[in-house]
């Protein structure tokens, strides 16, 4: 996906949400692609986060790109995923 903004958040975090079995403990999402996230993407990450550690599982962010890594760092929810680097 090339972005995750206001526009398509929503629909990303519920199309995600909706593949998470009960017994789901990682989740990966490939960022490699990402171009630019707004606070609505931030948003939908730290909401599948929150699904995620109800049934003790991790979000895994792959390979961000590099715009989308210092958006990160800069809000430090690099503290809050796992983050997978290239």
């Amino acid at each position: 996906m090339p972005e995750v903004t206001a526009a398509n958040a929503t629909e990303v975090r519920d199309g995600v949400r909706a593949a998470i079995t009960p017994t789901c403990r990682i989740l990966q999402m490939d960022l490699s692609q990402t171009a630019f996230l707004d606070s609505s993407g931030l948003g939908a990450l730290v909401g599948l986060h929150k699904t995620l550690r109800q049934q003790d599982g991790v979000l895994q962010i792959l390979h961000p790109t590099p715009a989308v890594a210092q958006l990160l760092e800069l809000t430090r929810l690099h503290r809050l995923f796992e983050i997978v680097e290239k």
